[in-house]
C-alpha cells in the first residue's frame, strides 16, 4: 500500500481528519477513518489577553455562531446573524469588538465613544456590560451602561470623560443625547442585538434617528432571533455586504424543552397553577403572564397561599428589577414572574420549568419565551395554558414550530359548564360566539394598555406610544373548538 495520506478539509463545524485504514484489503483500499478535531478559541486569531480570560473562565471551545462570527469580523466584515438566545453570540461581538478596540489604542474623548451596542432592554443592557468587562479586564478598555430606570444625572457624570464601550436602551440614550450628554459622531462600531425584538417595541424610528448620527464609515453587527420582512429590509438598510451567520433555524424550540399545553377555563387559570406547584419537581419556575397587571396579581396572589415569588415588569423600578433577580437566581424564592420583557437575553441557570400563564400574542414571543429552560445542555419543560379566547395563539404557535403540543390532563377535572355555556350546540355549530366572547373577556384582564400593557417599557421619551391590542387582532382566528371542548371535558 501506498504511504498513508491526510486529506483536511473544513466543513460546517467541526474540523474533519480522513487518514485511509491501514487495515482495509482489495477491493477497498481507501477506506478511511474520520477523526473530529474541535475548534478551539486560539485557532480564531483572538489575542493572548483576551484567549488567558477565556481560559480562566472555562470557555474552551467556541460555539458555531462564535467559531463562523469572529474570524470575519476581525477582518472587519459586517455580519447579519440569525441565532437564538443562548448560543453565545454576546461573546461572537464582544470579543472582536474588545480586540479591534485594543489594537488601536486611542485618548477618551469627552462625552463620546468608540462602539455603541443597542439593546432592546435594561436586563440585556447590563447583561451585555458584564461580559464586555469580564472578557475585557486584562484590556485597558472602558465601558459604560446606559437605560431607563435609573437617576439620568448619575450616568451623564459616568459619560462626561468619555468611554470606549457604551451599551445602551435606544430611548435612553437619545434622552441623554437630547441633554448633550453624549456624540455618537466617533462610533465606528455597532452593535443592534436583538433587533427583531426592539422593533416589536417601536425602536425603528429612533435606531433610524441613531444611526444618522454615527460616522459613515464603520462597521455594523445586527444579531437577530427571527428572521421577519422587517429585519431583512433593516439589514439592508444597515449593513454593507455583510456576511450572513444563521445558526438556529427560525422559530425552532428547544430540543431538549417537553412541551404541554393544559386546557382551562379562564378563572381557573390561578388553581390550575397551584395545583401544578405541589409537583415538587417544580423547583425553580418561569411564569410568563402577557400584563404586568396579571404578573402582579398572580403573585399576590401566590405570596397569599405561602408561596413565595417576585414579579418583574416594565412598572417595576431598576432596584427592584435587580433584587428580584438576583433573590431568584439566588433561590430565595421558587417563581418569578414575568412579562415578556425577561423572555429574551435573561441567562438564568437551572430553570426546570417554564409556566405560560397566559399565550403570547404572537407565536415568536413563545420560542424564547420556553428558551429560558433547557440551556447548557440540561433538560427543561414548558407548560402553557390555554383558555377558549387562546386557541388562535396556540394554532399560530403550532404552525410556526410545526408541531403539535401534546395536552396535559388539567389537574383540576373537566370544567364545570355545560355545552351552551361554551357555545356549543348539539349540530356542532357555535351559536352565541358574541356572547360567550365577551363573558370570557369579562372574566380575564383587560388587555388594553391601561392595566399595564408590557409594551412601551423602556423607550425614553423618543419611542412612539403601541397599540398594545395590536398583536392580538393580528393573530386572532376562528379556531374550531373541539379541541378545547374536549379537553374540558364536552361529550361528543
Amino acid at each position: 500500500m501506498a504511504e498513508p495520506r491526510v486529506r483536511l478539509w473544513r466543513v460546517f463545524r467541526p474540523l474533519l481528519v480522513t487518514v485511509p485504514c491501514p487495515q482495509a484489503r482489495p477491493p477497498f483500499p481507501d477506506v478511511f477513518l474520520k477523526v473530529e478535531l474541535l475548534t478551539t478559541f486560539s485557532d480564531l486569531g483572538l489575542s493572548v489577553p483576551l484567549l488567558k480570560t477565556l481560559t480562566a473562565e472555562g470557555y474552551s471551545t467556541p460555539t458555531p455562531i462564535q467559531e463562523q462570527a469572529i474570524p470575519e469580523l476581525l477582518r472587519g466584515r459586517d455580519l447579519f446573524g440569525i441565532a437564538q438566545t443562548g448560543t453565545g453570540k454576546t461573546a461572537a461581538f464582544a470579543l472582536p469588538i474588545l480586540q479591534r478596540l485594543s489594537n488601536d489604542p486611542k485618548p477618551l474623548k469627552a462625552k463620546s465613544c468608540r462602539a455603541l451596542i443597542l439593546s432592546p432592554t435594561r436586563e440585556l443592557a447590563k447583561q451585555i456590560t458584564e461580559s464586555f468587562r469580564v472578557y475585557g479586564r486584562q484590556l485597558r478598555l472602558r465601558t459604560e451602561a446606559v437605560y431607563g430606570g435609573m437617576p439620568i444625572g448619575r450616568q451623564i457624570r459616568a459619560l462626561a470623560g468619555g468611554v470606549d464601550i457604551l451599551v445602551a436602551t435606544p430611548g435612553r440614550l437619545i434622552d441623554l443625547i437630547q441633554q448633550r450628554a453624549i456624540v455618537l459622531a466617533d462610533v465606528n462600531l455597532l452593535v443592534l442585538d436583538e433587533a427583531d425584538q426592539m422593533l416589536d417595541l417601536g425602536f425603528i424610528h429612533p435606531i433610524r434617528q441613531l444611526a444618522a448620527m454615527l460616522a459613515k464609515s464603520r462597521q455594523t453587527m445586527l444579531f437577530s432571533a427571527t428572521l421577519p420582512k422587517a429585519i431583512v429590509e433593516l439589514a439592508d438598510a444597515f449593513l454593507d455586504n455583510p456576511v450572513r451567520v444563521h445558526i438556529t433555524p427560525v422559530a425552532t424550540t428547544a430540543e431538549r424543552v417537553e412541551q404541554k399545553i393544559v386546557f382551562v377555563e379562564t378563572a381557573r387559570k390561578q388553581d390550575l397553577l397551584h395545583a401544578l406547584l405541589t409537583d415538587e419537581t417544580i423547583h425553580r419556575a418561569l411564569v410568563f403572564t402577557r400584563t404586568k397587571f396579571s404578573a402582579d396579581r398572580v403573585v399576590a396572589r401566590l405570596e397569599a397561599m405561602k408561596i413565595g415569588a417576585v414579579a418583574i415588569h416594565g412598572n417595576k423600578s431598576q432596584p427592584q428589577r435587580e433584587r428580584a433577580l438576583a433573590d431568584f437566581k439566588a433561590g430565595r424564592v421558587r417563581l418569578l414572574v414575568a412579562t415578556d420583557i425577561a423572555a429574551r437575553g435573561i441567562d438564568i441557570d437551572n430553570v426546570s420549568h417554564v409556566i405560560n400563564f397566559d399565550l403570547p400574542n404572537s407565536p415568536e414571543s413563545y420560542v424564547h419565551r420556553i428558551g429560558r429552560t433547557a440551556r447548557a445542555g440540561a433538560e427543561g419543560a414548558a407548560i402553557s395554558f390555554c383558555d377558549r379566547e387562546e386557541l388562535g395563539f396556540l394554532k399560530d404557535i403550532e404552525r410556526l414550530t410545526r408541531q403539535s403540543i401534546p395536552d396535559l390532563e388539567n389537574p383540576l377535572g373537566p370544567a364545570a359548564h355545560d355545552r351552551q355555556s361554551r357555545g356549543g350546540s348539539k349540530s356542532g355549530k357555535a351559536p352565541g360566539q358574541n356572547q360567550a366572547k365577551r363573558r370570557f373577556q369579562n372574566r380575564g384582564p383587560k388587555r388594553g394598555p391601561e392595566r399595564g400593557s408590557e409594551r412601551g417599557s423602556d423607550r425614553g421619551s423618543a419611542a412612539p406610544q403601541a397599540d398594545a391590542n395590536a398583536g392580538a387582532k393580528k393573530f386572532k382566528r376562528r379556531p374550531s373548538r373541539n379541541r378545547f371542548a374536549k379537553a374540558v371535558g364536552a361529550k361528543a
